[in-house]
């Protein structure tokens, strides 16, 4: 267990596994316990760094709003205390505005990007439909527990097990946010945009969405994948907002075949320099293949 400090907040992060760097940054009033379907995975061949954003989990809540850059520099100063230079950088979500944030002011920190479920922000985003708009903004009339149940719709794929879902809440259970902590994070993501400064972004990049996602429509992916030069776009049938829950595998695969794609480009000299291991990038889909015999 480690804290950082930054900005007036103490920010709660962790590590496993070990090889190259993977910085995972969890959504709106989730804390980095909900990568526990993903990190497993990951933590077997990277070495994965999670933080608790500002207002969630472990970390502090200070009075608000919290900026998205804000909380790009909390993700900065995380990889500060791990001595980490640059890292594949994975956000999903809210955690995908913090890593587009991160990558605009950070480049040279980015091996590269995978933006999940997410949108650009301003005028040109595309919208939820009224009702999921509604859930958000009234959460502050329901308990955690109505909170939880009221997003099911919205964030789930109809196919979904709902034991899966059940499991997914227990995990969020411990780690529900206060209704400060929540509206701050909010408030952050209504005031930010990256579409007009998408173009920047150098870092190889894949943007992955679910094709049912009634919270964050699928179409927001797209724009975001024309926008980057050379992103590559996968969108998931049967999967919805939380598409690492919906399709596990497929998304699974896509994450791994792509970041094995970066780690056999980047050159030797650059592992070394980010204090990496150097996995074998051709034993990567085998490995992974193995792994998903077993549960997620």
């Amino acid at each position: 267990m480690a804290f950082v400090e930054n900005q007036g907040a103490r920010i709660y992060w962790d590590e496993q596994g070990q090889g190259e760097p993977v910085l995972l940054i969890m959504g709106l009033g989730y804390s980095s316990a909900m990568w526990y379907r993903t990190r497993p995975a990951l933590a077997a061949r990277y070495r994965t760094i999670a933080l608790d954003n500002r207002g969630s989990g472990l970390s502090d809540t200070p009075p608000g709003p919290y900026s998205i850059r804000l909380m790009a520099s909390d993700a900065a100063v995380v990889l500060d205390a791990a001595g980490i230079e640059g890292a594949h950088v994975f956000g999903v979500s809210m955690g995908g505005m913090i890593a587009q944030e991160f990558a605009l002011q950070y480049p040279q920190r980015v091996l590269s990007l995978i933006l999940g479920c997410t949108a650009a922000g301003g005028p040109t985003a595309v919208r939820a439909e009224a009702e999921a708009t509604r859930m958000l903004m009234n959460r502050d009339k329901m308990s955690p527990e109505q909170a939880a149940g009221a997003a099911v719709p919205f964030i789930y794929d109809q196919t979904t097990p709902r034991e899966w879902i059940e499991e997914d809440i227990a995990i969020r259970r411990p780690w529900f946010p206060s209704a400060e902590g929540y509206a701050a994070q909010l408030q952050g993501i209504l005031a930010w945009e990256s579409y007009s400064r998408l173009g920047q972004i150098i870092a190889p990049t894949l943007v992955i969405h679910g094709e049912s996602d009634r919270l964050v429509p699928p179409a927001n992916a797209n724009l975001i994948a024309e926008r980057i030069p050379g992103a590559k776009l996968v969108m998931i049938p049967r999967a919805s907002h939380l598409f690492l829950t919906d399709q596990p595998e497929a998304a699974h695969r896509a994450i791994f075949d792509f970041l094995a794609a970066q780690s056999a480009a980047i050159p030797a000299s650059k592992h070394r320099e980010h204090g990496e291991g150097q996995p074998l990038a051709d034993s990567l889909s085998q490995s992974f293949s193995e792994q998903e015999k077993g549960p997620c």
